[in-house]
């Protein structure tokens, strides 16, 4: 088991050069049985080992990775944090999900690297300003925190912004509790404290096949040989839909590319994350100087984790238009992550028909800033068999019930 650290472990390990550190986790061979499997060791699927660990008391915990830790969506995003949705569902499991963030550093005993830097959203019409502030307004109804900022405003916080571009800047939504986190060490951070609690996570394990006996899970067939459990918690984003085929179940998603790059580095300019819908752009800059640039989703469906260049090429106009001062930035590299979307922009955190078959899926381009709520509502929906008040909204039969939540106005473009 991993020592806790301290500023006391970071002296002495300092005094012995940094070479008596022990292992953050363990990679264990996987047992025959486990009272849980999980598939999926990004973030979603390591906060749900972690939460079933510690808040539902349940040790007997695998989480199968076909990778390696942490290197799907987890590692292909822009580590954006806000709260700010617009409908009830949306806006309390998100605001869960800021409370948890606000003090995961501490409940882990890892430092994730949460930045409250605000994140700005720009409206550029009279409909978007409408839009906004009536997203403003719902927020304080549901004690989520958020203001509107005149076009000046923006400028003082922001003053490299050209406010008289093609997209001119009418105003903004700020949310000054919102901003970034690593995302390596989200996952890093999860792992090392599911895996003091017993969790075992196995990677290079591939799930090859899901059998069912009598209408209820019976166990996985994987690249490491036969797994037995009663309970499967399947959180494996673009390739949900995969899996879900494996159980014989169809599901309301689509899988498409997602892209980012970022630049060299470069002096602080960007003190804040700004996003713009209208034009599917958004910006912040790390700690290190590179500045994050993403993009909206290919509107083709794929697992490439390349994208199209086109995207990249009106994304990167849209930035120079309103950040006019950066046209002579270099970007350093590109990527793309894939991201399963639903017809309502909104996730489904779910049992299914399929006696202990759960899926956590369909989060889109809003994943990353989900992590913790989503691993706390899906534990509790795992170890109960049923879902918490925030995630009952969620479920699968939304699609068949009509009861959907679209936040297709808050979530279309990656952020």
């Amino acid at each position: 088991m991993s020592n806790r650290y301290s500023i006391f472990s970071v002296i002495r390990n300092g005094l012995s050069h940094n070479e008596k550190w022990g292992q953050a986790w363990r990679s264990p061979e996987p047992k025959r049985e486990y009272d849980v499997v999980i598939v999926g060791a990004g973030g979603h699927g390591l906060a749900t080992a972690y939460y079933l660990a510690k808040v539902h008391g349940v040790r007997n915990i695998a989480v199968l990775e076909k990778g390696w830790l942490g290197g799907g969506n987890t590692a292909r995003n822009t580590t954006i944090v806000r709260s700010n949705y617009l409908w009830d569902e949306s806006s309390q499991l998100y605001e869960k999900s800021m409370q948890l963030w606000e003090g995961l550093s501490q409940d882990l005993n890892y430092n994730v690297m949460f930045s409250q830097r605000g994140v700005m959203n720009l409206a550029h019409t009279l409909q978007e300003v409408r839009d906004t502030q009536r997203r403003i307004n719902a927020n304080h109804f549901n004690g989520v925190d958020g203001e509107w900022l005149d076009p000046e405003q923006v400028r003082e916080i922001v003053p490299i912004i050209n406010l008289n571009s093609r997209y001119p800047v009418l105003g903004a939504s700020f949310q000054r509790r919102a901003g970034v986190a690593r995302h390596d060490a989200v996952a890093w951070g999860f792992a090392r404290a599911a895996d003091r609690l017993g969790v075992d996570i196995i990677q290079n394990c591939p799930v090859t096949n899901i059998r069912t006996k009598d209408g209820a899970i019976e166990g996985v067939d994987t690249g490491q040989g036969f797994i037995k459990t009663k309970k499967l918690a399947v959180v494996v984003a673009g390739h949900s839909s995969v899996l879900a085929d494996m159980a014989g179940i169809r599901l309301p998603i689509e899988s498409h590319p997602l892209q980012a790059l970022v630049s060299e580095p470069v002096k602080p300019a960007v003190h804040t994350v700004i996003m713009s819908n209208a034009v599917h752009a958004y910006l912040s800059q790390s700690d290190k100087g590179d500045l994050v640039i993403g993009a909206g989703i290919d509107q083709y469906t794929g697992y490439g984790q390349r994208g199209s260049f086109h995207n990249i090429e009106h994304t990167l106009q849209a930035i120079v238009e309103m950040f006019p001062s950066l046209s002579r930035v270099r970007m350093n590299r590109q990527w793309g992550g894939i991201v399963d979307v639903t017809p309502d922009a909104c996730p489904i955190v779910s049992k299914t028909d399929i006696k202990g078959l759960y899926f956590n899926c369909g989060w889109g381009t809003g994943g990353f800033k989900a992590t913790p709520g989503s691993g706390w509502a899906f534990a509790h929906t795992v170890a109960h068999d049923e879902p918490h008040a925030l995630n009952a909204a969620f479920s699968i039969d939304r699609f068949y019930t009509g009861h959907l939540i679209d936040e297709h106005g808050a979530a279309a473009v990656a952020h």
